[in-house]
């Protein structure tokens, strides 16, 4: 009964063990160690360094990647309210780094002519007016502007806390509010939240 007992803890630990491993960034899109441009074998050095790092951006620890210098075009749309829409800030601007196809990803540590950038969908171009807004603030002063919107500082994230608590960087919507470029939650896509039956959509959107 013992040896049952402590074989049952051990397949129980095994299997919480790899699910814990699974919700990381080992393993993940963002896992770039066994990459043939990574010559390093590691995975956190293609984006931060313990050592001269790029502090020239808002919200980027110990910055190690080639930071974008592209120009976008935003979205525009007769019902978005905010005022105060600009070019992609902080981190927002970072994973834009990679994804807007103007920059290698293997521009790392200082190099500047990597040759490897991500194709498909993955790639948004610096064509950002069909694809979600990012880098302007979420109040309660723009849920006045738009009742399709929740008051994000008393509306749950479904995360624990608010959506200004959780989902929000320095009180504005940014890539970030959707993705976790860790894999914290293990979903696809690197999603924060499910979006099951648009579950992550209507966290914010009253509809």
């Amino acid at each position: 009964m013992k040896t049952l007992k402590k074989l049952f803890t051990l397949a129980f630990v095994m299997l919480m063990g790899q699910y814990i491993y699974a919700q990381t960034i080992v393993g993940s899109a963002h896992d770039f160690s066994g990459d043939n441009w990574n010559n390093t074998g590691e995975i956190c050095i293609v984006c931060h360094t313990p050592h001269n790092a790029d502090i020239t951006v808002g919200e980027a620890p110990l910055w190690n990647h080639e930071v974008t210098t592209a120009n976008f075009t935003l979205y525009s749309s007769p019902t978005f309210d905010a005022t105060d829409l600009g070019q992609p800030a902080a981190s927002s601007k970072l994973c834009l780094s990679c994804h807007d196809g103007t920059v290698a990803v293997d521009n790392f540590g200082g190099r500047t002519n990597g040759s490897d950038f991500l194709t498909g969908k993955k790639n948004l171009g610096t064509d950002l007016s069909d694809d979600h807004p990012i880098s302007f603030t979420y109040d309660a002063a723009l849920v006045a502007l738009d009742p399709g919107l929740f008051d994000p500082t008393t509306t749950s994230s479904g995360l624990g806390g608010t959506i200004n608590d959780d989902l929000l960087l320095g009180g504005q919507v940014q890539c970030a509010s959707c993705h976790d470029v860790h894999n914290g939650a293990g979903l696809s896509d690197l999603l924060r939240l499910s979006n099951a039956a648009s579950a992550l959509c209507l966290t914010c959107h009253a509809k």
